[in-house]
């Protein structure tokens, strides 16, 4: 199989009218969820695929399924009774590495992992590096790679229509950094890729106790993430907070060298002011299907094609491994080096900042670093 490592835009993909003529690919889905009804209607809405099979804990979450489809209560009931071609995995994040592995050894010849891959930049990458060895492509269904507009926002700014990228911020309202800051901290790795972070930098406040999607979650966080060329991400994630002039309660603006992206997610618009010239919006024109079917329809150009597309799975990895090093930071006290594997946290000091200075107890001198 052949391997694409891409360097061309990530968003540049259009969606293909190719291989409509070869037999359709049989697929299930894990999860009767929120993101397994959309891999749901997106199968059945694909010319490209059957739907053949859905597991889910829940027996009352399956009957709409049965019996139209095989239906079962556990993963490993399902991949043995229907074995598909392709398998979407919609469960909850710490489940995905076993359902992964159980599909991979059917052998599936294709997966489609929800975000976050894992609920561990480990289990992510186990995930993809046993993918790798066999040679079976992953898609992970992040809807802004399925939007014209924000895929014209990451060619503009790759293509230096910003001059040279220097902060991308992020307001973000009723979600946090795990489920909503996944989507927006991939969509800024697609814009600085290859450009790896290097540095990690975040503060949480937990008095809410809240959860959300099966995760443990902050009320409000900041994060502040650094690439290795100086390029900076400030992420605010809140159940509460006020964002300025945003209709979908987020907003993502883009400062570059010589102008400004501002672009609200879930639009298919953004507006522009670069290179001296007046501030103007620009719509994208409509893919004409949801995004699930996108990533979908790409995972079936590619097993058409024997190829394996990695750099959806590569950022979505790796914004992962920023939530991961963005909770970390929190509970040490510390900015977070990555890659994660080689971060040492540093001893416990009690070093309380904005406190008087006793003279006593160490420390160094700021005015002589």
């Amino acid at each position: 199989m052949t391997t694409t490592t891409e360097t061309n835009d990530p968003a540049a993909r259009r969606p293909s009218v190719a291989h409509r003529t070869t037999p359709r690919l049989r697929a299930a889905v894990v999860g009767a969820g929120t993101g397994g009804s959309l891999s749901i209607t997106a199968l059945r809405n694909s010319a490209r695929y059957e739907l053949v099979g859905v597991a889910d804990l829940r027996p009352e979450a399956l009957e709409t399924y049965a019996p139209a489809v095989a239906t079962a209560l556990d993963h490993r009931d399902l991949l043995s009774s229907v074995a598909p071609d392709v398998l979407c995995i919609s469960t909850y994040a710490p489940t995905h590495e076993a359902i992964a592995a159980a599909a991979i050894d059917l052998p599936v010849r294709g997966l489609l992992v929800e975000k976050p891959l894992s609920d561990t930049t480990a289990g992510g990458r186990a995930i993809l590096a046993l993918a790798r060895e066999r040679g079976i492509p992953v898609v992970v269904p992040h809807g802004l790679m399925a939007m014209t507009g924000p895929r014209e926002v990451v060619r503009r700014v790759r293509e230096g229509d910003l001059g040279e990228l220097r902060l991308v911020e992020i307001e973000c309202a009723d979600w946090d950094v795990i489920n909503a800051g996944i989507h927006w901290l991939q969509f800024f790795l697609a814009l600085v890729h290859p450009e790896p972070v290097v540095s990690v930098l975040a503060a949480c406040d937990t008095s809410t106790r809240t959860f959300r999607d099966g995760m443990q979650v902050e009320t409000e966080a900041t994060v502040v993430a650094r690439c290795r060329n100086g390029t900076r991400m400030i992420m605010n994630t809140g159940d509460h907070l006020p964002v300025a002039g945003s209709r979908t309660g987020a907003v993502i603006r883009i400062v570059g060298t010589d102008g400004l992206i501002e672009y609200a997610p879930w639009e298919n618009e953004y507006a522009i002011a670069a290179a001296g010239a007046p501030r103007s919006v620009v719509t994208g024109a409509p893919l004409g299907v949801s995004g699930h079917q996108y990533h979908l329809d790409h995972l079936a150009d590619l097993l058409a094609t024997n190829t394996v597309d990695d750099v959806v799975p590569a950022t979505s990895l790796a914004a992962l491994e920023v939530v991961e090093a963005a909770y970390l930071s929190h509970r040490e006290r510390a900015a977070v080096s990555l890659p994660l594997e080689h971060f040492v946290a540093p001893e416990r000091s009690g070093w309380d900042p904005g406190a008087p200075y006793a003279g006593v107890g160490g420390g160094r001198d700021g005015r002589r670093l």
